[in-house]
């Protein structure tokens, strides 16, 4: 019977209570489905109290312990309201147990955060048997009250600031490089606390004045870091000083929880990434991913009395967060931090009297995080028990990739002829991470026809297409990756040009490097062609120009790369493939000019700028192409582009894998 109580309970939402209320009601009908007996009266006089009846409650059966709880729920009502329930002398005064109107997973605690109870909570079970305040309080009591341990000692001593309208400068800098894919912060969120930090020196002891200034100084860093652009000196990268400043104001992990403590974990993630210390950002942003489950960011808030800008500020924020953890853990080869089943939290939306821009860049960059976290489990990390999966992972995958391109808003869409002229950088970045995704779901499928075809050269030297043999599935996304590559190439080729490529921003490195990489793949391996020859030049030319700015992971990537091209042989163009080069055009310009008219192939999802709808309907005959498939699972290696790259740096320079280096 308990066994069907507790089942019972999981599946209905008990009655959530507001701040002050000294009563509860339940209704037994409403936890059991079946009609039950009129309840005896006489058990309305024997109500023990709460600890004598949690006592005894073993010896009742559990119909007739609720309807107890009716009778004492309906002796309560009926009495005259006293004064609210007042927080046990121990807890701390800061304290405010309230749980959300109309629902039974939220508590709030301190300085108005709100936190969630997981269904699996045994605190949120007992809530449901006995849904009362009381019942949330104890389970935020800290065993020891002294909270003075949880600081650490703080300077208060500012870094020299930049002058005021600089700072604001700097902010704008690193708003338009990151601040329109991810929304950690606003113009009216911003510029209080930018007074604020300029008005006085933060108070140790007060958390949120050292994560305010904490975030001010990191928004230095960053901004610094994107308009320079350029590392010129000898005391590392541009904003590394305000850096180093901030680092000096983050409160502990196991300090209170806030979504401000959750915006700076981020920022300091994310800047810890351009410093190529991938350790020390996953381990930043995965303290953000908790922290916001912890704060139940994942979950939509059903309270209506919650302010329309707050609600959308914790939406915004988590997926955010959400797109950031998805960037390190799939292109680092780790495993994500939740899955999407246990997120129920709406897309970005517009808030009132705002422009709908922005909230449509954070839905599509958010959109194509989703995506590639499926990328990251369903091709690299689960483990494929046959080609068929595999198979149905990618066509999956791409398919949503198209439908993807097709809703882009009109705002964000790009033209060939938008690329003559200073582009926004929010749509370098979507297409970017487009053309990433497609990328990271056929390499290996590329690194597998690689391996094919070279082998097939070794013993048949005349052979001259990779195509050979291969289901038309997969030559498809290949040549869908191929196209992706050269695009993204010409985005950043012509970006860098308006000075719109971040030297070290960690997204563009990685990003640069995974297209270089891929058409150097097929330059080696596949036969030539102008088109590819040309992109796998400008691609190495677009990281070169990153290296000499000072960036030493992208120098390695560069040179690693290069030396994999000197081993290409020169091999006479077969006329098959010389057909792209007409009317005597540079290689280049032929580059341009398809950058958003790639050739269609059977399975197309990355035709972007064509008309018409792509062609997404490929199907596979699975009693040919099954056993290839499954060969493919052999060549999976999410990160053999980072273990290239540092055996390069080993061996080119032994010190330059010293941490003290970067």
């Amino acid at each position: 019977m308990l066994g069907r109580l507790v089942s019972t309970l999981t599946r209905k939402n008990a009655s959530a209570y507001q701040k002050g209320m000294s009563g509860y009601a339940v209704n037994p009908s409403s936890l059991f489905p079946e009609k039950v007996a009129p309840f005896d009266m006489e058990y309305a006089d024997d109500i023990s109290p709460m600890s004598s009846r949690l006592a005894t409650v073993g010896a009742l059966t559990p119909r007739l312990y609720l309807h107890k709880l009716q009778a004492h729920a309906r002796k309560a009502n009926a009495q005259p309201r006293g004064p609210a329930v007042t927080t046990p002398d121990h807890v701390p005064q800061n304290v405010d147990f309230v749980a959300f109107t109309g629902t039974d997973n939220w508590v709030s605690g301190g300085q108005g955060q709100y936190y969630y109870m997981g269904n699996s909570s045994s605190t949120y079970i007992a809530n449901r048997l006995v849904p009362t305040t009381e019942a949330l309080t104890w389970h935020l009591y800290p065993h020891y009250d002294d909270a003075s341990w949880l600081r650490r000692s703080v300077s208060a001593e500012l870094p020299q600031l930049p002058p005021f309208e600089f700072a604001k400068r700097l902010y704008s800098a690193q708003r338009a490089y990151i601040g329109t894919i991810f929304s950690f912060l606003n113009d009216e969120e911003f510029y209080p606390r930018l007074k604020r930090v300029y008005a006085r020196a933060p108070d140790p002891n007060d958390q949120e004045e050292c994560l305010i200034c904490c975030q001010v100084l990191l928004v230095f860093a960053l901004g610094q870091m994107y308009s320079v652009n350029q590392w010129t000196g000898n005391d590392g990268p541009p904003g590394f000083s305000y850096f180093k400043s901030a680092l000096k104001f983050l409160p502990d992990s196991h300090e209170d929880s806030s979504i401000l403590f959750v915006e700076v974990l981020s920022y300091v993630g994310y800047y810890m990434q351009t410093l190529n210390r991938r350790d020390a950002a996953y381990l930043y942003l995965g303290l953000a991913m908790r922290m916001a489950i912890s704060l139940g960011l994942h979950q939509e808030v059903t309270d209506q009395e919650l302010d329309p800008h707050e609600r959308e500020r914790r939406r915004r924020v988590w997926w955010s967060t959400y797109s950031l953890d998805r960037l390190l853990s799939v292109t680092s080869g780790h495993p994500i931090s939740i899955q999407d089943d246990d997120i129920d939290v709406l897309l970005p939306s517009p808030t009132p009297g705002e422009d709908t821009h922005l909230p449509a860049v954070l839905r599509c960059y958010t959109s194509l995080s989703k995506i590639l976290g499926r990328i990251g489990e369903e091709i690299y990390r689960r483990k494929q028990k046959s080609g068929t999966n595999l198979a149905a992972s990618v066509q999956n995958v791409m398919d949503s990739l198209s439908e993807w391109f097709q809703q882009i808003p009109p705002s964000s869409r790009l033209e060939t002829s938008d690329l003559e002229k200073e582009v926004h950088r929010e749509q370098v970045s979507l297409y970017l991470y487009y053309y990433q995704c497609i990328n990271m779901t056929a390499r290996p499928l590329l690194l597998y026809a690689v391996r094919r075809h070279m082998a097939a050269i070794a013993q048949r030297p005349a052979t001259t297409r990779w195509e050979d043999g291969l289901p038309a599935g997969m030559v498809s996304v290949i040549q869908a990756a191929i196209a992706a590559a050269r695009s993204s190439v010409s985005i950043l080729n012509k970006a860098a040009k308006f000075n719109l490529v971040a030297t070290y921003g960690f997204i563009d490195g990685e990003q640069a490097f995974s297209s270089a990489l891929l058409l150097v793949m097929v330059n080696m391996a596949f036969p030539h062609t102008e088109i590819d020859a040309s992109a796998m030049d400008t691609s190495l030319h677009v990281l070169q120009g990153m290296a000499d700015r000072g960036n030493r992971y992208i120098r390695a990537c560069h040179s690693l790369l290069n030396k994999i091209r000197e081993t290409i042989k020169s091999r006479p163009p077969p006329e098959i493939h010389r057909a792209e080069v007409t009317n005597n055009q540079p290689p280049q310009q032929i580059l341009d000019q398809q950058l958003f008219q790639l050739q269609p192939a059977t399975f197309n999802p990355v035709v972007a700028g064509m008309s018409g709808v792509p062609d997404t309907s490929w199907s596979l005959a699975m009693d040919d192409d099954v056993g290839l498939w499954t060969e493919v699972l052999d060549s999976i290696g999410i990160d053999m582009d980072r273990h290239w790259v540092e055996t390069a740096l080993i061996a080119e320079d032994p010190l330059t894998m010293d941490p003290r280096s970067m």
